[in-house]
């Protein structure tokens, strides 16, 4: 591909990263980010999964809905309430609404200031819902049907 037609193309306009940049790259994003169908499948699983999930939304959004089992201590409160809520030799995977948000990054990095091990789920409780999986509310367990767009399969496991 000549120079000419690489400068005209906004996706090579900046070259690839080397393979082992990329792999560098893309090895780390994972230490940071777990996605919707991972966490539901942990906790789907027999026994402990690991880890806890930390809900950092309003009280008002964490009554419409949250995943279940979740803690729920919105982003301004962990300072003071997070040793009371969380065990520091357990990671914890924070969410917020969803991807236009970045309250679940904000409580991430909080509580890594705090000296947690942290991930940030990806799609936040939007995507939890979008992929099917139950929820509960202030009045009991709810289920909606999985958006195609975002679930195409019958499974939780999208094979990726």
């Amino acid at each position: 591909m000549s120079s000419t037609t690489t400068a005209a193309n906004p996706v090579l306009r900046v070259a690839p990263a080397t393979p082992a940049e990329a792999a560098a790259h893309f090895r780390a994003s994972l230490a940071f980010h777990a996605d919707v169908s991972d966490v539901a499948g942990a906790l789907a699983g027999d026994g402990d999964p690991g880890f806890v999930v930390l809900d950092s939304r309003s009280t008002e959004s964490w009554d419409q809905g949250h995943v279940p089992g979740a803690i729920h201590l919105p982003t301004a409160l962990i300072p003071e309430q997070a040793a009371q809520l969380l065990d520091r030799s357990v990671p914890v995977v924070t969410y917020c609404w969803g991807p236009g948000c970045n309250g679940a990054t904000r409580a991430a990095l909080a509580l890594a200031e705090l000296g947690y091990q942290v991930k940030e789920m990806l799609g936040g409780f939007e995507y939890w819902v979008r992929e099917g999986f139950a929820y509960e509310t202030w009045e009991g367990r709810e289920e909606r049907a999985a958006d195609p767009l975002t679930a195409p399969m019958s499974s939780a496991d999208c094979g990726c």
